[in-house]
């Protein structure tokens, strides 16, 4: 029986969509209360947990062969640092210490490739890169890196392990948060953009890169899942094709960037809205990194999806079940 946390989330449900469709046993775990839209034509167990209770964590996890760790917390504000931290890191701690106190053999944690670190100079990124403090990553990234730290310790102590690190991860989903707010930008004819790139991977290639992890025998190893890089002005201008809209047309430097951050962040502090652009996502707003796939492609023979199959994916989703007539 596998264990499913954050399975009412954007990479969750789909996973427990699969599991179900190859009728592999399974249970999702969620906080109280949490929205369960992406799920809602499945017929899940459910059991309630919060990460940061272990009580709570040892009682739902009881009977689980595996687990696979997808519930964190994704955000580029400042404000946020605390809650990255007990969410990201004493969450997956917790996770980790559960599965070895129950006796739990198998872990699957989805961490991100902003775990792997960045830095000036150093372009092309794999599993092996090393972490280096450096203004480059964020505090969501150090949250992560920390949190895999946590999963090798876990191996060390018996725990058999594997982590997978996509990239932004594009789906079907409420496109109010994540990366689907790329489509609600585009819909809203927002005209800016920048001359950044972003490393992009298809939601269902990322569950068959897990699919792929169950049937073998854990790892122990990191394992990047990246479709690929591209402008972010080719993304906004294939998605505003499929909506039959104008792309955004105005391209912003790099120093405007990081003003506009600023004027953000006061303007958030004030009003206690959600920010724009915040000072960490500006930093590497014009920068070009490029995460390898290679060796998800050579050892697990992952075959990712093209940008144009998974932006016409989404598309398609949200012009045929109502998102953009209902709220636009």
């Amino acid at each position: 029986m596998i264990a499913i946390t954050g399975a009412n989330g954007l990479l969750g449900s789909r996973i427990a969509h699969q599991l179900a469709e190859d009728s592999i046993p399974f249970f999702g775990i969620k906080r109280k209360n949490s929205n369960t839209t992406l799920t809602d034509n499945l017929a899940i167990h459910w059991k309630e947990a919060d990460l940061l209770d272990i009580g709570a964590l040892h009682e739902a996890l009881a009977g689980a062969s595996a687990v696979i760790h997808t519930a964190a917390l994704v955000s580029f504000k400042s404000k946020d640092g605390e809650q990255l931290y007990r969410i990201n890191v004493e969450g997956t701690r917790n996770i980790v210490n559960t599965c070895l106190s129950l006796g739990i053999p198998r872990l699957i944690h989805i961490s991100s490739v902003a775990a792997l670190g960045r830095q000036k100079g150093v372009n092309h990124i794999n599993e092996d890169n090393k972490w280096v403090e450096n203004k480059l990553n964020s505090e969501y990234a150090e949250s992560k890196y920390l949190a895999e730290l946590e999963v090798f310790r876990g191996q060390e102590e018996g725990l058999a392990i594997d982590i997978v690190n996509p990239s932004v991860i594009l789906s079907q989903a409420d496109w109010d948060k994540s990366s689907a707010q790329l489509f609600k930008y585009v819909w809203k004819n927002k005209p800016f953009y920048t001359q950044g790139s972003l490393n992009y991977v298809d939601a269902r290639d990322v569950v068959t890169m897990i699919s792929l992890l169950l049937q073998r025998k854990a790892s122990g190893e990191r394992h990047i899942a990246n479709g690929g890089v591209a402008p972010l002005k080719e993304i906004l201008t294939i998605i505003a094709g499929h909506f039959n809209k104008k792309a955004p047309w105005i391209k912003v430097p790099g120093p405007l960037v990081s003003a506009t951050a600023w004027v953000e962040s006061v303007r958030s502090w004030i009003t206690g809205n959600e920010p724009m652009v915040t000072p960490q996502s500006a930093r590497t707003a014009n920068e070009k990194f490029f995460y390898n796939n290679e060796k998800a492609v050579q050892k697990l023979g992952m075959q990712f999806r093209t940008l144009e199959d998974t932006l016409e994916w989404c598309c398609t989703h949200y012009l045929q079940n109502g998102t953009i007539n209902n709220r636009n």
